[in-house]
Protein backbone atom coordinates (compact mmCIF):
# COMPACT_ATOMS: atom_id res chain seq x y z
CA UNK A 1 0.00 0.00 0.00
CA UNK A 2 0.93 3.41 -1.00
CA UNK A 3 1.55 5.96 2.06
CA UNK A 4 -1.43 6.48 3.89
CA UNK A 5 -2.85 10.25 3.78
CA UNK A 6 -6.62 10.05 2.96
CA UNK A 7 -9.22 9.24 4.63
CA UNK A 8 -12.97 8.33 3.08
CA UNK A 9 -16.24 8.20 4.81
CA UNK A 10 -19.34 6.58 3.65
CA UNK A 11 -22.72 6.50 5.90
CA UNK A 12 -25.60 5.20 4.39
CA UNK A 13 -29.19 4.92 5.89
CA UNK A 14 -28.95 1.12 5.19
CA UNK A 15 -27.83 -1.83 6.82
CA UNK A 16 -28.09 -4.22 4.01
CA UNK A 17 -26.66 -1.78 1.38
CA UNK A 18 -23.78 -0.64 3.89
CA UNK A 19 -22.34 -4.51 3.70
CA UNK A 20 -22.56 -4.56 0.08
CA UNK A 21 -21.04 -0.96 -0.65
CA UNK A 22 -18.18 -2.14 1.84
CA UNK A 23 -17.49 -4.80 -0.43
CA UNK A 24 -17.17 -2.34 -3.73
CA UNK A 25 -15.01 -0.01 -1.73
CA UNK A 26 -12.52 -2.81 -0.63
CA UNK A 27 -12.33 -4.21 -4.17
CA UNK A 28 -12.01 -0.32 -5.97
CA UNK A 29 -8.52 0.79 -4.21
CA UNK A 30 -5.90 -0.53 -2.33
CA UNK A 31 -6.89 0.71 1.31
CA UNK A 32 -7.67 -0.38 4.60
CA UNK A 33 -10.92 -1.00 6.71
CA UNK A 34 -11.05 1.59 9.49
CA UNK A 35 -14.07 0.96 10.25
CA UNK A 36 -17.19 -0.60 9.04
CA UNK A 37 -20.37 -1.05 11.26
CA UNK A 38 -23.96 -0.57 11.82
CA UNK A 39 -24.20 2.87 14.11
CA UNK A 40 -27.26 4.42 15.68
CA UNK A 41 -30.51 4.89 14.03
CA UNK A 42 -30.30 2.04 11.75
CA UNK A 43 -27.31 3.85 9.42
CA UNK A 44 -24.06 2.33 8.24
CA UNK A 45 -20.66 4.14 8.68
CA UNK A 46 -17.35 2.85 6.20
CA UNK A 47 -14.49 4.02 7.39
CA UNK A 48 -11.27 3.71 5.20
CA UNK A 49 -7.65 5.30 4.87
CA UNK A 50 -4.80 4.89 2.07
CA UNK A 51 -3.39 7.14 -0.35
CA UNK A 52 -5.37 10.02 -2.23
CA UNK A 53 -5.74 8.05 -5.52
CA UNK A 54 -6.60 5.02 -3.58
CA UNK A 55 -9.49 6.21 -1.36
CA UNK A 56 -11.16 8.07 -4.05
CA UNK A 57 -11.53 5.68 -6.44
CA UNK A 58 -13.28 3.71 -3.42
CA UNK A 59 -15.23 6.65 -2.33
CA UNK A 60 -16.65 7.01 -6.12
CA UNK A 61 -17.18 3.48 -6.56
CA UNK A 62 -18.92 3.34 -2.73
CA UNK A 63 -21.12 6.53 -3.74
CA UNK A 64 -21.72 4.82 -6.88
CA UNK A 65 -23.34 1.63 -5.66
CA UNK A 66 -25.00 2.91 -2.85
CA UNK A 67 -28.04 4.81 -4.61
CA UNK A 68 -30.59 6.10 -2.83
CA UNK A 69 -29.26 4.62 0.63
CA UNK A 70 -26.24 7.32 0.62
CA UNK A 71 -26.30 9.86 3.36
CA UNK A 72 -22.96 11.47 3.07
CA UNK A 73 -20.02 10.58 1.31
CA UNK A 74 -16.63 12.39 2.20
CA UNK A 75 -12.66 12.55 1.59
CA UNK A 76 -9.99 13.91 3.24
CA UNK A 77 -6.62 13.96 1.41
CA UNK A 78 -3.16 14.57 3.13
CA UNK A 79 -5.22 14.35 6.24
CA UNK A 80 -3.14 14.74 9.57
CA UNK A 81 -1.54 11.57 11.13
CA UNK A 82 -2.85 12.13 14.46
CA UNK A 83 -6.35 12.24 12.89
CA UNK A 84 -5.60 8.18 12.49
CA UNK A 85 -4.15 7.77 15.64
CA UNK A 86 -7.04 9.17 17.53
CA UNK A 87 -9.84 7.37 15.56
CA UNK A 88 -8.04 3.91 17.12
CA UNK A 89 -7.84 6.19 20.17
CA UNK A 90 -4.21 5.36 20.48
CA UNK A 91 -2.99 9.05 20.98
CA UNK A 92 -1.77 9.37 24.57
CA UNK A 93 -0.80 12.13 27.01
CA UNK A 94 0.26 12.75 30.64
CA UNK A 95 -2.25 14.04 32.47
CA UNK A 96 0.43 16.09 34.81
CA UNK A 97 0.75 17.44 30.85
CA UNK A 98 -2.55 18.41 30.70
CA UNK A 99 -3.45 22.53 30.98
CA UNK A 100 -6.78 22.49 28.75
CA UNK A 101 -9.75 19.98 27.32
CA UNK A 102 -11.55 21.12 24.03
CA UNK A 103 -14.06 19.50 22.40
CA UNK A 104 -16.07 19.69 18.95
CA UNK A 105 -19.42 17.80 18.39
CA UNK A 106 -21.09 17.51 14.83
CA UNK A 107 -24.46 16.30 13.61
CA UNK A 108 -22.01 13.79 11.16
CA UNK A 109 -19.43 10.96 11.94
CA UNK A 110 -18.40 12.28 8.81
CA UNK A 111 -17.99 15.85 9.22
CA UNK A 112 -15.85 14.87 12.60
CA UNK A 113 -13.00 14.10 10.80
CA UNK A 114 -12.45 17.16 8.93
CA UNK A 115 -12.72 18.96 11.48
CA UNK A 116 -10.48 17.29 13.67
CA UNK A 117 -8.45 17.58 11.11
CA UNK A 118 -8.54 21.09 10.60
CA UNK A 119 -7.82 21.45 14.46
CA UNK A 120 -4.65 19.93 14.87
CA UNK A 121 -3.25 21.61 12.15
CA UNK A 122 -4.58 24.71 13.16
CA UNK A 123 -2.70 24.73 16.34
CA UNK A 124 -0.37 23.24 18.41
CA UNK A 125 -2.97 20.52 20.32
CA UNK A 126 -2.83 16.65 20.62
CA UNK A 127 -5.96 15.03 19.60
CA UNK A 128 -7.01 12.49 22.17
CA UNK A 129 -10.09 10.68 20.35
CA UNK A 130 -11.92 10.81 17.36
CA UNK A 131 -15.98 9.18 18.35
CA UNK A 132 -17.61 7.89 15.51
CA UNK A 133 -21.24 7.67 15.79
CA UNK A 134 -21.32 4.94 18.18
CA UNK A 135 -23.43 5.71 20.89
CA UNK A 136 -24.20 9.39 19.57
CA UNK A 137 -27.38 9.37 17.36
CA UNK A 138 -24.70 9.17 14.35
CA UNK A 139 -22.84 12.04 15.44
CA UNK A 140 -19.32 12.94 16.05
CA UNK A 141 -17.23 14.64 18.52
CA UNK A 142 -13.16 15.50 18.94
CA UNK A 143 -11.40 15.68 21.94
CA UNK A 144 -8.01 17.90 22.03
CA UNK A 145 -5.67 18.76 24.44
CA UNK A 146 -2.59 21.35 24.64
CA UNK A 147 -2.11 24.87 26.77
CA UNK A 148 -5.31 26.94 26.39
CA UNK A 149 -4.16 29.35 23.88
CA UNK A 150 -3.54 26.31 21.82
CA UNK A 151 -6.70 24.67 22.04
CA UNK A 152 -8.99 27.81 21.63
CA UNK A 153 -7.27 28.27 19.15
CA UNK A 154 -8.16 24.73 17.32
CA UNK A 155 -11.22 24.64 18.54
CA UNK A 156 -12.60 28.06 16.63
CA UNK A 157 -10.61 26.53 13.32
CA UNK A 158 -12.44 23.21 14.13
CA UNK A 159 -15.68 25.07 14.42
CA UNK A 160 -15.79 27.17 11.88
CA UNK A 161 -15.40 24.10 9.30
CA UNK A 162 -18.50 22.68 11.47
CA UNK A 163 -20.39 25.79 11.32
CA UNK A 164 -19.52 26.08 7.37
CA UNK A 165 -20.99 22.66 6.88
CA UNK A 166 -23.68 23.32 9.18
CA UNK A 167 -23.04 20.43 11.33
CA UNK A 168 -21.54 22.14 14.25
CA UNK A 169 -23.70 20.68 17.77
CA UNK A 170 -21.54 22.13 20.31
CA UNK A 171 -18.18 23.11 21.14
CA UNK A 172 -16.04 23.83 24.82
CA UNK A 173 -12.38 24.49 25.91
CA UNK A 174 -11.68 23.50 29.75
CA UNK A 175 -8.96 25.19 31.45
CA UNK A 176 -7.38 23.22 33.84
CA UNK A 177 -9.84 20.14 34.12
CA UNK A 178 -9.84 17.98 37.14
CA UNK A 179 -8.20 14.86 37.22
CA UNK A 180 -11.83 13.08 37.60
CA UNK A 181 -12.89 14.95 33.81
CA UNK A 182 -9.13 13.37 32.70
CA UNK A 183 -10.14 10.23 33.46
CA UNK A 184 -13.76 10.39 32.13
CA UNK A 185 -12.65 11.37 28.64
CA UNK A 186 -9.90 8.81 28.37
Amino acid sequence: MSKINSIGLIELSSVATGYAVEDVMLKAGDIQLLMARSICSGKFLIVVSGDVTSVEAAVLAGGAAAGPSLIERRQIARVHPAVLEAISSSGEIDPKQLRSIGVIETFSAASIIEVADTAVKSANVTLLRVHLAMALGGKGFVLMAGDVSSVQAAVAAGSKVAAEDGMLVGRAVIAAPSAELFRDYI
